[in-house]
């Protein structure tokens, strides 16, 4: 079942769209190494999930995987072939926003070969373009 919230204030949300890069969630903060995003985009519950089962699949239950965004935004959509008017349509799907530099997914636990090869396999699932990230060494 993909993500969404358990309950909403408002049920439809306007669709606005901020192209910003992002200044918050755009290092990597729990694992050792991260996909981050180059662009932004919406990004759909069902694509979060099935980076999260590529993953989980390649790694086996090694090392520890972190979903950084979660769908918040109802997306709706009318269906094709209706007339225009008769209101807003019900809600489609649950999309998080992403903006440029937003951190999507991170690994601990890894070696970073594996970790590549397992970002890697996300990295095909998702609908923009993304690279990989490692943790920085504060001093």
């Amino acid at each position: 079942m993909a993500l969404m919230p358990k309950r909403v204030k408002y049920r439809k949300e306007m669709r606005r769209v901020r192209p910003r890069k992002a200044t918050k969630g755009n290092y990597v903060a729990y694992g050792d190494f991260g996909l981050q995003a180059m662009e932004g985009c919406w990004l759909k519950g069902t694509c979060i999930e099935a980076g999260r089962i590529a993953s989980q699949h390649f790694l086996k239950r090694e090392g520890k995987l972190f979903i950084r965004v979660f769908p918040d935004k109802p997306i709706s959509k009318k269906p094709l072939e209706t007339r225009m008017g008769t209101g807003k349509a019900e809600v489609d799907y649950w999309a998080a926003r992403v903006k440029p530099g937003t951190v999507l997914f991170e690994i601990a636990g890894v070696p970073e070969a594996v970790a590549r090869q397992a970002l890697v396999r996300v990295a095909m699932k998702m609908p923009v373009k993304t690279r990989l990230v490692q943790r920085r060494v504060s001093v």
